[in-house]
Formats: structure tokens, sequence, C-alpha cells
């Protein structure tokens, strides 16, 4: 299975799902592929917010390496589920899809732990060191319910 992980700019929330997803499926021993990416550009190029880099590096995961890039249409051929990270950026996303099959591949993130709520994670970028907590808190959470949902772990 391949998933994208998206927000705006691709250095703070989007980076930082990528790492505690990938690092979920290590510690399972489950083949899964992730990346991430922004619906904006600002940050094409870029590694990720020191902040979010600090968060996850507290909680034994790197994203130092990681590399900012922006969504394309093309994401909806390479991967088998999108999931972004608010409102907004689900929006944006749909926005570029052609047809039925590549909305249904697009997911908000926190619906895996709160089914059906459509629930943002919040931006971090003025949250200080405690909203990078919270959001390292709630995409720990989704990816345990995301691994629940798709492989029964």
């Amino acid at each position: 299975m391949k998933v994208l992980m998206v927000c705006l700019g691709n250095i703070c929330r989007s980076p930082m799902a990528e790492g505690v997803f990938r690092n979920k499926a290590l510690e399972k021993g489950i083949e899964l592929s992730v990346d991430s990416c922004g619906t904006a550009n600002y940050h094409v190029g870029e590694h990720p917010d020191p902040r979010s880099v600090k968060k996850s590096k507290e909680h034994g995961i790197d994203i130092s390496n990681l590399i900012g890039r922006q969504f394309s249409y093309s994401d909806f051929r390479k991967f088998d589920v999108i999931l972004t990270m608010d409102q907004d950026n689900y929006r944006n996303v749909i926005a570029l899809a052609k047809n039925e099959d590549d909305i249904a591949k697009v997911k908000m993130t926190l619906n895996y732990s709160y089914p059906g709520n459509n629930m943002d994670v919040p931006d971090p970028w003025y949250g200080g060191e405690q909203g990078f907590e919270d959001v390292f808190q709630l995409l720990d959470q989704a990816a345990i319910a995301f691994f629940k949902n798709h492989f029964n772990e």
C-alpha cells in the first residue's frame, strides 16, 4: 500500500505524519510506502520545520532528511490512499480529481481516529512547543487507527 500525507506547505504536519506512519509500519513489520507533500508551493525543496524535526526526534523518529514538494495530479496514480490534514487541503486535493476513483482515495487523516467528524489536524505553526506535541499525538492516534482499519493491527 502507498499512502500520501498532505498539508499546506509540507514542512510541519505532513512530514511529521509521514514519519509517524512510516515508523508504525516498521514497528509492525508492515510494508507501507509513505510520502508527504503540500498543496501550496511555498516550501518546495525545503526540509521540514525545525520544530517538527525536533518533536519527531523526541519520539524516536528522524524526518530531517525529508524534502518538501507540491501535490500534483500524478499523485492520484501513484498512491492508494491520500490523507489530508485539514478540510481546506481536502478541498484543494479533491479539486484536482478527475473522477470518482480519484476522489475515493482522499480521506481526512483524523477520520481514522474520530470517524466521520472531519476534524482538522491543527496547524502547529503558531502553537508553540505544545502545538507540535499535540499534533504529534493526534497523528500517532490516527496511525494506530489506520493500521487497525487497513491491516487488522
